[in-house]
């Protein structure tokens, strides 16, 4: 029934979507502003989307993410006003270096190779991993002159025309692999890695910018003896990201969340949103922040935009599965001096990539027992996301067992799929979410939160979520006065 007019009554919002970005903007709401009514609609039987820890046998298994990065400070700030600071956990340093399958054996990744580009020559000029030719026309690039037209182009096209083939094939396609489980011949630079586009724009080479940066940058040498992710910069939490999950859903009135409650339509009229939720009569709301796949809220809004409709329905989903294993030292023979190793393309293997997941952070397993987490799928093997576990695993196992020298069986298994959950940015996304964000803010009451639009990182979805509650706060002001304002 609808309010009364001229009552005061308080802001009702409906978030769609319980991952970590509707979380996050269900607790800004009522951070912001106590006085809000807020109801987050969850399909599933649980919280956090794809963010799952299992305990089990002394392991600590993430299902999905396993940490975050901290150059953008929004993942840290919501941990810290969340009481959890003091549970952040760094990554082991003695093992902050990375390695590349290089027909069928594990090769360093030169240090100082960060995602895109060398800090450091040497190391690329004797590393087995490429040929003297791909060295050459590494190096080459320090000369070659900078393209200054601002067009966006695929990942595969940028690095072919800065280092070369080889460097893509061989280093920077498994590295960004494993990141965004992508196509790189459409993965968009522009929406993904814009920071090396900018070097080559202000330096006129990616070398020449990245021996400039470390020279100034307070533990340069350091950070140049690293090599694929900057893994200094990442965090976990002690007991776990569903403790994120947990500390969110603590801090929310009783009665908000609604488990296994899928929302099957939603219509704007005159007085607000109407949402209709799968066994219950059609509420009324205020506004609405739609924190589902993209593909989903396609499917939400298509009464009210068809054109808005069709373009977040343009955004390509892919999806992954994570098998997890545990196994006794002894068994293996890999010194596992790494963080975990990446696999190009060109090897053909059904593997993406590996983390050594004990290695990275040493609560994870019991002692004398290795943990590794092992991602499948993506672009590359679409299929495999949703896999039969009895085809998988044992494929999964052989890959493992010859890359890392293993002696048996694991004492630990288990899997998580993910199908059609990680967005594909591809060229022209940039283009594509301005597009989206110009017809939505032409709809009143309406915010988009999610992986799908700037970033698909944990801090990129809180804020994404946070800043959809403040538009709809700054928007409609809540009866209470205790808003934005």
């Amino acid at each position: 029934m609808s309010p009364e007019p001229g009552s005061r009554q308080p802001l009702r919002v409906a978030v769609v979507g319980g991952g970590i970005t509707g979380l996050a903007a269900a607790h800004r709401l009522v951070e912001l502003d106590p006085g809000v009514q807020v109801a987050l609609f969850e399909r599933s039987a649980r919280l956090g989307g794809v963010l799952w820890t299992v305990q089990e046998h002394g392991f600590q298994v993430e299902q999905s993410a396993d940490n975050f990065i901290t150059t953008v400070p929004w993942g840290l700030d919501l941990c810290k006003r969340l009481g959890l600071g003091d549970q952040l956990v760094q990554t082991n340093p003695a093992c902050r270096r990375t390695y590349v399958v290089r027909r069928g054996r594990l090769c360093r990744l030169p240090d100082g190779f960060l995602m895109m580009a060398p800090t450091a020559m040497w190391p690329l000029a004797v590393t087995p991993i490429l040929s003297p030719l791909g060295k050459l026309r590494a190096a080459l690039e320090y000369f070659l002159p900078a393209r200054r037209d601002t067009a966006d182009e695929s990942m595969a096209d940028f690095v072919r025309r800065r280092l070369g083939r080889e460097v893509f094939e061989r280093l920077v396609e498994p590295l960004v692999s494993a990141v965004y489980a992508a196509d790189m011949e459409q993965l968009s630079l522009l929406a993904t890695l814009p920071r090396f586009r900018e070097m080559e724009l202000q330096y006129g080479s990616l070398i020449r910018a990245m021996r400039r940066q470390m020279k100034s940058v307070k533990g340069g040498r350091a950070a140049a003896s690293q090599s694929g992710a900057r893994y200094s910069l990442f965090v976990t939490l002690r007991d776990g990201l569903a403790s994120l999950v947990d500390a969110l859903v603590s801090r929310m009135q009783p009665g908000t969340v609604r488990l296994q409650t899928p929302v099957e339509r939603m219509v704007r009229q005159a007085d607000g949103w109407w949402l209709s939720a799968a066994a219950g009569s059609p509420e009324r709301f205020d506004a609405v922040i739609l924190a589902a796949p993209s593909h989903e809220s396609a499917r939400l809004l298509r009464p009210t935009d068809a054109a808005l409709a069709d373009d977040l329905g343009r955004i390509v989903h892919q999806g992954t599965a994570i098998v997890t294993v545990a196994y006794r030292r002894q068994q293996i023979r890999h010194p596992l001096d790494g963080m975990g190793f990446v696999v190009p393309a060109v090897e053909r293997s059904p593997v993406l990539a590996g983390s050594f997941s004990s290695r990275k952070y040493a609560h994870r397993a019991p002692e004398g027992t290795e943990l590794f987490r092992i991602f499948v799928g993506g672009a590359r093997n679409p299929e495999m996301a949703d896999m039969d576990d009895g085809c998988l695993v044992p494929l999964v196992l052989g890959e493992l067992t010859q890359l890392l020298g293993i002696d048996g069986e694991p004492n630990y298994t288990t899997t998580a799929h993910w199908p059609c959950t990680m967005p594909q940015y591809h060229v022209g996304h940039l283009d594509l979410v301005a597009r989206i964000e110009a017809r939505r803010s032409a709809i009143p009451g309406l915010e988009l939160a999610g992986n799908a639009f700037h970033g698909v990182g944990i801090p990129n979805c809180v804020h994404s979520g946070e800043e959809a509650a403040a538009r709809i706060l700054t928007a409609s002001p809540s009866p209470s006065g205790r808003g934005l304002g």
